[in-house]
């Protein structure tokens, strides 16, 4: 895949991710779990996918572990949702610093949709 195809791909799975994990999901232990980032790789089989977790350091690897659990069901569901030739497999970390970092990469993802591609 192109690098422009990886983001829209990345951004859609963890668009979808976000709403399956926060509404579909029924284990409490995920409760208060948010998507920070989805990073697929170039040839869309695998995405790191960086949570947020609150609470104490046993409450966030439970939440951690509690993803994992349902990856296969995750999987499925984005099977479902996206048109992709190759759903890709998950694998959940902490994202450390949920509110810095994600907030500037998502705001120069932004700002380079909004430019369009550079003319040379």
């Amino acid at each position: 895949m192109d690098e422009r195809r990886t983001l829209r791909v990345s951004e859609a799975v963890r668009e979808e991710l976000a709403e399956l994990i926060g509404f579909e999901l029924d284990d409490p232990r995920v409760g208060d779990v948010n998507v920070t980032d989805v990073h697929v790789s170039p040839d869309g089989r695998y995405a790191r996918v960086r949570v947020a977790a609150r609470g104490e350091e046993r409450q966030q690897q439970e939440a951690l572990d509690a993803l994992d659990h349902a990856r296969h069901f995750l999987r499925h569901e984005l099977g479902v949702r996206l048109n992709l030739r190759h759903v890709p497999e998950l694998h959940f970390e902490r994202d450390r610093h949920p509110d810095a970092a994600s907030r500037v990469e998502f705001l120069i993802k932004r700002a380079k949709k909004s430019r369009g591609p550079v003319e040379k």
